[in-house]
């Protein structure tokens, strides 16, 4: 096993050959060194001596017997890879048995293996004869489709050793052989490629018989069994190795089978017929033969000319025994011995489609039974069903037409001139708008509903809303009139209206297919109209007054071209500095609906929410009051009027806006100027001290008694250095002395305290991190002027001053490097313990010292 050297191999002999048949040796090599292409000596010996026969790399190599078959090419060398050669030798004699031997030149660093090797041939003579069946009616065959047929032949084998024959049937349709059955050299059944399943149903046979004969039967024959048919005989022996080898190979043509095909068609191609007319179609079955055969025919229908059977719908059938099955308006006859008539009564539209028939041709056994042996399907044929249009006009008319918005509107749609119409036929209809565009520009129909064959409305996207809420209605007056219907017309329903009248054919099933649509002529739905105009003019009743007294304003409304209107007013006022004021500085105080609603609008004032008062004096007239005006209210008052028309439904439509003039209220005062700043000791602490921040108040211009002043005070802070963040609210102190305290997340807090008439202190506790920022506050004075009214004056801001917050290093690391050394020391002083404890009572231990001999040292040369 260890072992590795030069193998040369030839088949194990002896190898038996049939004379005058062609023989192929092989020869390998394999665990050789050297080149990868290794070359081959053949010799001959028929007793002790070797014949040198051919060589792969000496041309001189030949002796003089062999040169001239190996010069014919009947002897030679054919190369199957690098390691491997075969001798052929065609038309081996019986002079050429005896044994060859294959050599390989060296080509190895040491020799090792063997180098040749020797194989002995035997040749045996040929005793193998193949013959056909004696009666010359089987050279040809004609059958038809569904036919049976046998075929013979006879094979035998004289030959001395011991050999077993492999018999096969073919056949060939074209240039090449197919094969059918084989009985094997091992007695095995080998159908061949397609032929499987027929095998297994026992529709192909092989069967052997009396005086060496092989017998093929075919069952069900079909066009492609047609073809010549040959058997195919080969000769095997069983090898030294136990393996099996074919000798030689012999063939017989037996016979040509053609197959007639028996085809199903339908005598006519694309047929087109009217609607009620019938519909007439002959399958005919095109075949020669002769015999007593039935048919079977069926008649299919199918909407797609690629549906396959078990898609199609079946119509009728007649079985072998001329048996119809049952239908009324169709029936199937036979003609004659190979047509089929399809007879389809009354038409209708669904019956346009493909139909086809499918025929099966059976023949009677010999117990008396029949038997199917072919069955074929016919090409699909077009039919088209026209339908019968029935012939009516369509007119349309506007029974009313509005004159002003929100007048009725009626259509009526009406069918004329109906001709050639049967009973089974019905009408329906659907309603279409078109918009009017300005220009050449054309408007897309939009659906306004429809009905279906059962006058089921069906309703468009357009107007949905309004037809649900029965706003448009649909209707059917009489059988030839529909009607259309709006109950309040408004300007958005002006435009072009037509209707679209289609037909319904009833079919057999006693479904309705619409056959025909026909459209009126567009009705237009318009009226004049004039622009809505609204005027609005408001009026300050008292020309002065000061602060604390009641404004009062009067809006008079006027307008033109609008039906029974009603207004409702909105007050407004420009006033910049408000912060419920819009994109434009306006504020909305108070309005009234044209139902006479009132409602507070942005009047936020809790103090003074019946401090405004909006109402209606007359239909156009309206008084705006507003009670106890602050310097604060000042600014310019209008009055915005919408007025509304009414719609349909009992609903309000709103028709225009209007605009009033400014009224201004202005207070001229002489009163103290107020200005505030914020002032603190230390903006720089540590944390945990306390801030304090002082909100200083001076006043300037007249003076004023502490009594006669009051101020609201809130704290803001802003968390940045460059004031680029939202302010957080902080504390607030109003001037009855509340305090409202914002939520904080952090541990500090704050206070706020009142310390002198003109001075608000805010206080932070404990302070954090979180303390630090820009910090500043927001002051509301209040002053009582001389009628005793508290008058609310405009915000005052201080300037921000910055909070910053640090960490006392010494105090926040004193204590813990104070615990640190402490823990280190006794730490330490532990460990010194521990050592000197253990060294002294535990790790002690008597050395005794072995007392030496004081000896000389020994020389070198002793080492």
């Amino acid at each position: 096993a260890f072992c590795r050297g030069r193998i040369v191999r030839v088949p194990k002999g002896p190898l038996i050959r049939v004379v005058g048949t062609e023989v192929a040796i092989p020869c390998s090599v394999s665990d050789y060194d050297g080149p990868s292409e290794q070359n081959f000596d053949w010799e001959f010996s028929r007793d002790t001596d070797f014949v040198r026969i051919v060589s792969t790399w000496d041309s001189t190599f030949t002796s003089e017997e062999y040169q001239k078959r190996v010069g014919r090419g009947d002897i030679k060398l054919r190369r199957s890879s690098n390691d491997a050669v075969e001798l052929v030798i065609r038309n081996i004699q019986p002079a050429d048995q005896g044994r060859y031997k294959c050599s390989t030149p060296s080509t190895d660093a040491t020799v090792q293996g063997n180098y040749d090797a020797e194989v002995q041939v035997k040749v045996i003579s040929d005793g193998l004869s193949v013959s056909g069946s004696k009666a010359r009616s089987s050279a040809s065959l004609r059958l038809s489709e569904g036919d049976s047929f046998k075929l013979r032949c006879s094979a035998s084998t004289t030959s001395p050793e011991h050999t077993h024959l492999h018999v096969t049937w073919q056949v060939r349709s074209g240039s090449s052989w197919r094969d059918i059955l084989s009985l094997t050299h091992e007695g095995k059944f080998q159908p061949g490629p397609g032929y499987e399943e027929r095998y297994r149903s026992g529709d192909v046979r092989l069967d052997t018989g009396a005086n060496d004969t092989y017998g093929l039967s075919v069952s069900q024959a079909s066009s492609v069994d047609g073809g010549a048919y040959r058997c195919l005989v080969s000769e095997w022996v069983r090898g030294a190795d136990g393996s099996w080898q074919k000798i030689q190979e012999k063939s017989v043509e037996i016979a040509t089978v053609s197959i007639q095909r028996t085809d199903v068609v339908i005598s006519t191609s694309n047929v087109s017929v009217t609607e009620r007319d019938s519909l007439d179609l002959t399958c005919n079955i095109t075949t020669d033969r002769s015999g007593i055969f039935q048919a079977e025919v069926m008649w299919y229908f199918s909407v797609s000319p690629d549906d396959t059977l078990s898609d199609a719908q079946l119509l009728l059938s007649m079985d072998h025994n001329s048996v119809v099955s049952d239908s009324t308006l169709i029936s199937l006859s036979h003609v004659d011995r190979n047509s089929y008539r399809l007879l389809v009564r009354d038409v209708d539209v669904e019956d346009s489609g493909y139909y086809f028939c499918e025929a099966a041709i059976w023949v009677p056994l010999h117990n008396g039974s029949w038997h199917k042996v072919v069955e074929r399907t016919s090409a699909p044929v077009s039919v088209v069903v026209t339908a019968l249009e029935p012939d009516y006009d369509v007119f349309l008319n506007a029974s009313k037409t509005p004159k002003f918005s929100d007048d009725p509107t009626e259509l009526n749609c009406r069918i004329t001139n109906v001709q050639d119409t049967e009973a089974n036929i019905r009408f329906s209809v659907s309603w279409y708008y078109r918009q009017h565009l300005p220009g050449d520009d054309v408007a897309a129909e939009e659906l306004l509903a429809s009905m279906d064959a059962d006058w089921t409305l069906l309703p468009g996207d357009r107007g949905r809303e309004r037809i649900q809420n029965g706003e448009i209605i649909f209707s059917k007056k009489s059988a030839d009139t529909f009607s259309l219907r709006i109950q309040w017309t408004s300007e958005s329903d002006r435009g072009d209206y037509f209707c679209v009248i289609s037909a319904w054919s009833r079919h057999r099933n006693n479904s309705w297919v619409k056959s025909k649509d026909v459209t009126s002529a567009p009705v237009n739905i318009f009226w004049a109209t004039q622009d809505y105009t609204l005027t609005v003019e408001a009026v300050k009743l008292k020309p002065f007054f000061v602060a604390g007294h009641t404004f009062e304003m009067t809006c008079k409304v006027s307008s033109k071209n609008i039906k029974t209107p009603r207004y409702s007013v909105l007050i407004t006022a420009e006033k910049p500095l408000t912060d419920q004021s819009g994109p434009n500085g306006t504020t909305r105080i108070i309005s009234l609906s044209q139902d006479s609603v009132v409602r507070l609008e942005d009047w936020t004032d809790q103090t003074r929410v019946d401090g405004v008062v909006l109402e209606k004096v007359q239909e156009n007239e309206f008084r705006y009051r507003m009670y106890q005006t602050q310097i604060s209210d000042a600014g310019l008052y209008r009055c915005v009027v919408t007025a509304w028309s009414p719609g349909g439904g009992g609903m309000w439509r709103e028709a225009v806006n209007g605009l009033s003039n400014p009224i201004q209220i202005d207070f001229q005062t002489s009163g103290p100027v107020f200005n505030v700043s914020v002032h603190s000791d230390s903006p720089t602490i540590y944390q945990g001290e306390v801030a304090d921040l002082l909100c200083i108040i001076t006043t300037e211009g007249m003076p004023l008694e502490p009594d006669d002043m009051s101020f609201d005070v809130s704290w803001f802070a802003v968390r940045s250095f460059a004031l680029d963040r939202e302010p957080v609210l902080l504390a607030s102190l109003d001037r009855r002395g509340i305090v409202t305290q914002s939520r904080r997340n952090g541990s500090s807090d704050v206070s706020v305290e009142r310390i002198s008439p003109l001075e608000f202190r805010l206080r932070v506790h404990g302070c954090e991190d979180r303390d630090f920022g820009n910090h500043y506050c927001l002051v509301t004075p209040w002053v009582r002027s001389a009628t005793g009214v508290w008058q609310r004056e405009p915000d005052i801001k201080a300037k921000p001053l910055f909070l910053s917050v640090k960490m006392d290093v010494l105090n926040a690391f004193k204590y813990p490097l104070l615990i640190g050394i402490g823990l280190a020391t006794a730490i330490g002083l532990l460990s010194c313990l521990i050592g000197y404890c253990s060294s002294r009572w535990c790790c002690k231990k008597e050395v005794q010292e072995t007392r030496r001999e004081r000896r000389r040292l020994m020389s070198m040369e002793m080492d």
